[in-house]
């Protein structure tokens, strides 16, 4: 009979355990609590153009309706933008408004451009001159001339920071105090300290995988669509400010080619930016529940 009692003790007490850790775990707070979303270019910078568009006129439009997006699908998410208008800011602004609205992921939405095409239809006979006064001769020489035509380039791209950018976010995230853990925020060693920098490394590293992870199921989403996708990119030559200057997983989308005629009318027609800022919004709801669990 005792025997029987304690089994079934220990058969409550397992329950209740259980119980307590399901509940705990429902209630443990999200990672992501915080999305910000901004327009690339505006204002007095309007970015690449087209024959009739530019890039800050198709970047906003397609950043209001991510928002209208998100909004709907994570009611408890906060959703800032950047800019709501066309208006500027500086690259540098852009920064400090994610990291002081604390956000927890970053997405920049830009439209990719690239130069002419120039190919030689022929040459022609340009002269020139050598020598001074009674030595001066007259030469000619044969210089190619060049036709322009709209660059054919097509397709999209998601870059992240650049890898060899690192000591800049790891100066950052120093900077914000943002570590992985409430024993750490509690115990945090002098900023200038290598102990600090090694920790800062840590989460850049983290910041660089997510940052990947997420780039990733964009351009998943995006080639799903059947868009030509050039995959998820670094900038090594010429850092990305605001990719660098977030202390946060961060994503700049280069949602296709301006200067490309076929492009630009889709990136303007309503058929193509629910497209695309559906799959964005796809892929921002995947990477939710990859980091969330729920």
């Amino acid at each position: 009979m005792k025997g029987t009692i304690k089994a079934l003790i220990l058969l409550v007490a397992t329950h209740v355990f259980v119980f307590e850790m399901r509940a705990q775990s429902s209630t443990k707070p999200p990672k992501i609590r915080t999305i910000i979303i901004d327009a690339g270019h505006g204002g007095t910078d309007q970015g690449a153009k087209g024959t009739y568009s530019t890039e800050a006129e198709i970047t906003l439009k397609l950043a209001l309706r991510l928002d209208t997006l998100l909004r709907a699908e994570l009611p408890s998410t906060r959703i800032v933008m950047t800019r709501t208008t066309d208006i500027f800011h500086h690259v540098r602004e852009k920064a400090d408004i994610a990291n002081r609205e604390k956000g927890d992921l970053f997405v920049c939405i830009h439209v990719n451009a690239a130069p002419p095409k120039k190919t030689i239809t022929g040459y022609k006979s340009v002269a020139y001159y050598k020598g001074k006064g009674s030595k001066r001769k007259k030469y000619y020489k044969k210089v190619p001339i060049y036709k322009t035509s709209p660059n054919p380039m097509y397709g999209t791209s998601t870059y992240v920071w650049a890898a060899d950018r690192s000591d800049e976010k790891a100066q950052g995230i120093i900077a914000d105090e943002r570590y992985e853990s409430s024993a750490e925020v509690l115990d945090v060693p002098d900023v200038n300290s290598p102990e600090a920098m090694i920790k800062a490394r840590l989460w850049s590293q983290k910041f660089f995988k997510n940052s990947v992870q997420l780039g990733s199921m964009i351009e998943n989403e995006f080639t799903a669509l059947g868009r030509k996708s050039m995959g998820v990119l670094q900038r090594n030559h010429m850092g990305i400010w605001v990719l660098q200057a977030t202390n946060m997983p961060a994503v700049l989308i280069e949602t296709g080619f301006i200067t490309n005629q076929e492009e630009e009318d889709y990136l303007n027609s309503e058929s193509g930016q629910v497209e695309m800022t559906r799959a964005i919004a796809n892929a921002v709801l995947k990477y939710k529940i990859a980091v969330d669990g729920k």
